[in-house]
């Protein structure tokens, strides 16, 4: 009787062996990888995990404070009214424009200087907003002397009014605004420009506050 030719087939195995031996192990994780990326692709891929929510933006009233790197900041009266002088901002009385006035205390949280303007190329007339209303405020100016585009030095609160021109029929005596309160990241200067300085604002709270009318300078 003939006995099976098993030292042959031993050695088949044997060379197959010494030959995987040689494959260096990264690659099989990397066939494995790809060959689990194959099937579930097949089956409709990988179910997307969930996306963290998005927090919140901080919804305020009126005498709260927010505060970021860049500034502190109070939102503590709404007014319309029909005409304020002072204020920079001046409504075409034929046009039936009043103004809305926000008088808001700021500090500046930073250790240098910065300009509250409209007129500002950074960010920081912007910080302010009326909410449905992208335009900055047509004016900036401090409510105890009237100085336009005010300067914060650090650590110094400031009372400031904040007016926009509006259309006579836009806001109503007792109506609740929304006022949008930006933040800027503080961006290094390494190519385009030398230093620090503030960034593009972005929302980050919200302040509900009730409109008060008191109609024509001095009346109320």
């Amino acid at each position: 009787m003939t006995e099976p030719a098993q030292p042959a087939r031993a050695n088949r195995f044997a060379r197959l062996q010494a030959a995987t031996d040689r494959v260096p192990t990264k690659w099989f994780a990397t066939i494995g990888t790809v060959l689990f990326l194959a099937v579930t692709a097949a089956f409709g891929g990988l179910n997307e995990v969930a996306a963290a929510p998005t927090p919140a933006l901080p919804e305020l009233t009126a005498g709260e404070v927010h505060t970021s790197a860049q500034l502190s900041i109070r939102v503590e009266r709404a007014v319309l009214i029909d005409e304020l002088s002072g204020t920079g901002a001046f409504p075409d009385e034929e046009k039936g424009e009043r103004l809305l006035v926000l008088l808001v205390e700021v500090e500046n949280r930073w250790d240098e200087a910065l300009q509250l303007s409209p007129f500002s190329s950074f960010s920081t007339g912007r910080v302010v907003r009326l909410s449905g209303d992208d335009r900055a405020a047509d004016g900036i100016v401090r409510e105890d002397d009237q100085t336009p585009d005010p300067w914060l030095q650090p650590g110094i609160p400031t009372l400031l009014a904040f007016s926009w021109t509006v259309g006579g029929a836009d806001y109503t005596d007792g109506e609740e605004l929304i006022v949008e309160l930006s933040d800027s990241p503080l961006e290094v200067g390494e190519l385009l420009f030398t230093g620090e300085r503030w960034g593009a604002p972005a929302l980050a709270a919200t302040v509900r506050i009730a409109i008060e009318d008191v109609g024509a300078e001095g009346d109320g």
